[in-house]
């Protein structure tokens, strides 16, 4: 009987999946990943398969949503799928292994970092205080921006918690959505809802390229954010609900926010 092992490569190049990751990739008999549900912008595909030493199929969403490959493979053969954060981080993942199972072949996980747990612990802030992730998409050619994203940071605040706001990629592309525009559009959101979920005194992080020797933070108010230079590499946002004032102080401290964000 085969087996379907998912395999986290951590956030940021091929240097962050685990020895245990990697020793179990050795044994496969094929290997699978996907790059278009995240993308690890540290490095590239021929550094990615030489430090795997092994060679990799990659998929389009097509070959592992419809056609469903690795689980075709694994009925007979060991078959590993590699995907950049934590395999089960994206709901994508959970629906194939789901399907494998249904199939009666075996799964297993191999965890890895994740911007889920890494964004509140670069930032110093509460994991427990965030609340549900919200998605940013792209809006070329659209009349209007989607109100799901404005909806559900408000209902978030409205609990006291904070967002952790996963910003759009097209991994085809390479085109990366990026702090600014992310703010941008939430401003846009706010002319359109006027609900005052993002004002001028709303305190929001930008954080780029987190995983690397060299990631950018900054927390402040959407002005400062909007007009700051976040560089290149995969980003994300944070819009925070009630700060706790140890989360003030780190805040202050890891991503150079004003004194301010602590007054009243």
């Amino acid at each position: 009987m085969g087996e379907l092992i998912f395999i986290g490569l951590g956030l940021y190049d091929e240097k962050d999946i685990s020895v245990k990751g990697k020793e179990i990739v050795k044994d496969a008999d094929i290997v699978y990943s996907e790059f278009y549900t995240s993308h690890l912008v540290g490095t590239d595909f021929d550094k990615i398969q030489d430090e795997m030493d092994v060679e990799i199929q990659v998929l389009d969403r097509e070959g592992v949503e419809q056609e469903a490959l690795p689980i075709q493979e694994a009925q007979e053969k060991i078959v590993i799928f590699l995907t950049a954060g934590d395999p089960m981080a994206a709901t994508t993942h959970v629906d194939l292994r789901l399907r494998a199972e249904e199939k009666g072949v075996r799964t297993k996980v191999v965890h890895s970092s994740s911007i889920f747990s890494a964004a509140p612990s670069i930032l110093g802030v509460q994991h427990y205080k965030f609340g549900k992730t919200i998605t940013l998409p792209f809006f070329e050619g659209k009349e209007s921006y989607p109100e799901s994203p404005y909806d559900g940071i408000r209902d978030n605040k409205e609990l006291g918690l904070h967002s952790l706001i996963l910003l759009d990629i097209n991994g085809e592309e390479k085109k990366f959505m990026t702090v600014n525009e992310g703010v941008k559009a939430l401003m846009h959101m706010e002319e359109e809802q006027s609900n005052r979920v993002i004002t001028e005194d709303t305190v929001v992080a930008g954080l780029a390229r987190v995983g690397s020797s060299e990631p950018e933070l900054r927390a402040g108010y959407p002005e400062d954010i909007l007009n700051h230079d976040f560089g290149g590499g995969l980003q994300c946002m944070v819009v925070f609900g009630g700060l706790h004032f140890m989360e003030i102080e780190s805040l202050i401290a890891f991503a150079d926010a004003p004194e301010s964000i602590g007054e009243e």
